[in-house]
């Protein structure tokens, strides 16, 4: 193990545990948004390769939680259900993944700027999509690719997951469990994808280690103040600091 230190200033280490911090807090306090938040939040300052490499294990821990609680059987059923989209979001994932080494850094802070101010614009909009019946099977398709070449890019599949499965009307209930094993699933194909890629690599698989504790404890934090919030209130607070994030990252793509 060499030192952090030797990859990132203790400022900046500093830095990205508050910012973990922050997103742990969120997911536990209204169940999502920690890779964006992360990735928006980080991303202002550190290198996008290095962003996506400490997303990598928080996501996948925090993932792999929500999978067990949701049960065995409820994660089967999930999977016969939606295999057609677990299956586009996994490969996208992989292949995806291989293309943030090779991509300048410009473009990809575009890129990544550009997901997170449309997604949160989508969610403070209260835009609905509805896809009819007889669309859904082709458009698993096309909304699996799209979610897994975003989340091989930016660490993040989740805001379009969950517009997809609004859109085909899944209840809310039956969402948690699907969500969970998209989530989890996608989050170890991200490591498989970036450990063949090199972004996750002797010395920043380190830094994506570290920041596994302030991602629990913010959740820890959040699951406290869960029932103490207007979570609606929470909700669009945070996604309007996300929007802002995600803003001065298209900015920084193009300056």
């Amino acid at each position: 193990m060499e030192p952090l230190t030797d990859l990132l200033p203790l400022s900046l280490i500093l830095f990205s545990i508050g910012v973990t911090l922050v997103a742990g807090v969120v997911k536990g306090a209204v169940g999502f948004a920690m890779p964006l938040i992360m990735v928006s939040g980080m991303g202002m300052m550190l290198e996008p390769q290095l962003v996506v490499a400490g997303v990598i294990l928080p996501i996948l821990l925090a993932n792999g939680l929500q999978v067990v609680r949701a049960g065995l059987q409820g994660a089967l059923e999930a999977v016969r259900e939606f295999w057609a989209y677990i299956l586009i979001v996994c490969t996208m994932i992989l292949i995806s993944a291989q293309f943030l080494t090779i991509l300048p850094a410009d473009a990809i802070f575009l890129a990544l700027g550009a997901t997170v101010t449309l997604l949160c614009a989508i969610q403070l909009l209260g835009l609905r999509i509805i896809i009819p019946p007889a669309w859904r099977r082709s458009m698993s398709f096309v909304a699996g690719f799209l979610s897994g070449a975003i989340g091989g890019l930016a660490g993040t599949w989740g805001p379009t997951t969950l517009l997809y499965l609004v859109a085909v009307e899944t209840p809310k209930v039956r969402q948690i469990t699907v969500q969970g094993v998209i989530y989890g699933l996608g989050s170890v194909m991200l490591l498989l994808g970036h450990l063949r890629s090199g972004v996750l690599n002797g010395q920043t698989v380190w830094f994506s280690a570290l920041l596994i504790v302030p991602a629990l404890a913010g959740m820890a934090v959040g699951f406290r103040i869960q029932d103490r919030i207007d979570q609606e209130t929470f909700r669009t607070a945070t996604l309007a600091v996300l929007l802002i994030a995600g803003l001065n990252l298209v900015r920084r793509g193009l300056v």
